[in-house]
């Protein structure tokens, strides 16, 4: 069974979707963003600096446009046995499965976008990956801390990002390299993503996410903080509501996907990091990128 995987933030590089733009249909979708957006995100895709694509009202819409619109373009070909997103990935899975609109996926990515910044201004946090350490271990140490930290992402077997106040982080940082971490990195991130920092953005999606229909998808879909197969859309609407302060269990979306049958994962979007996930949760699965179909 063949599994479709949609890219989060992180995966953004200039010139990326340039090569989609030569399509018509991929064309049309490009220009009806920039109309929705305001500006010519476009342009800052295919040949804007790194700084420009990482500012937060360009990189979430940039991600999933080159995601949605590249699967767009593989036509017939993309028939998904089921799909999954990491994080903001999820929005690119769901219009992908045909559960979501294009202008419906776009618009709720850009309040998400400017809702998180919000948040971030609000209370100084940060993130941080944790190398070489069991998930009970990175929870507990979390737990034992006063200040707010939390698990947020599990990425792979052996790689927590953990998320929270700077001074939550720092000691806990501090606690599993003394438990024994590999390493302990503090990441270039705005905010606190995936924790109870983000309620004020939560609150903002949540009245967004409400407005809008969500359809059954095409195929079932994996959620980041209900990672089992999916296509009731209440359902879907519901953990979508709760995946900005819940945490993205991609090692357990990915065991659970094999457990169902999938053999093939197939990454739609900028850059290869779900890929090598992948291979780190099961290295016997094939894994290729819809850009070099």
């Amino acid at each position: 069974m063949k599994a479709y995987i949609f890219p989060g933030q992180g995966a953004q590089f200039s010139g990326m979707g340039k090569e989609l733009y030569e399509n018509e249909a991929a064309k049309t979708l490009f220009e009806q963003a920039n109309e929705i957006i305001g500006f010519r995100i476009s342009d800052i895709m295919f040949s804007g600096t790194d700084e420009e694509l990482k500012q937060t009202k360009v990189t979430q819409p940039a991600i999933f446009l080159h995601s949605v619109i590249l699967a767009k373009t593989l036509g017939e070909s993309f028939k998904p046995d089921m799909v999954a997103g990491h994080s903001l990935g999820e929005f690119s899975a769901l219009v992908a499965a045909s559960a979501l609109s294009f202008e419906d996926g776009l618009r709720l990515v850009i309040t998400r976008a400017n809702a998180m910044q919000r948040a971030c201004e609000l209370q100084p946090s940060t993130m941080a990956a944790i190398l070489g350490l069991a998930d009970d271990v990175v929870e507990s140490v979390c737990a034992s801390i006063e200040d707010v930290v939390v698990a947020a992402n599990y990425n792979c077997p052996g790689q927590i990002v953990i998320s929270g106040t700077i001074e939550g982080v720092d000691a806990a940082c501090q606690k599993l390299t003394e438990a024994g971490a590999k390493r302990a990195l503090k990441l270039n991130v705005g905010g606190a993503f995936h924790s109870p920092l983000m309620e004020p953005a939560r609150v903002e999606l949540q009245e967004a996410i409400e407005k809008v229909t969500i359809n059954p998808p095409v195929c079932p879909i994996y959620q980041n903080v209900d990672p089992v197969a999916n296509t009731d859309p209440q359902k879907i609407k519901a953990n979508l509501i709760t995946q900005l302060t819940g945490a993205v269990k991609w090692t357990q979306t990915i065991e659970r996907m094999i457990a169902d049958g999938a053999d093939e994962f197939v990454e739609v979007g900028p850059g290869n990091v779900l890929q090598g996930l992948v291979k780190k949760v099961n290295r016997a699965v094939q894994t290729s990128s819809a850009a070099n179909a």
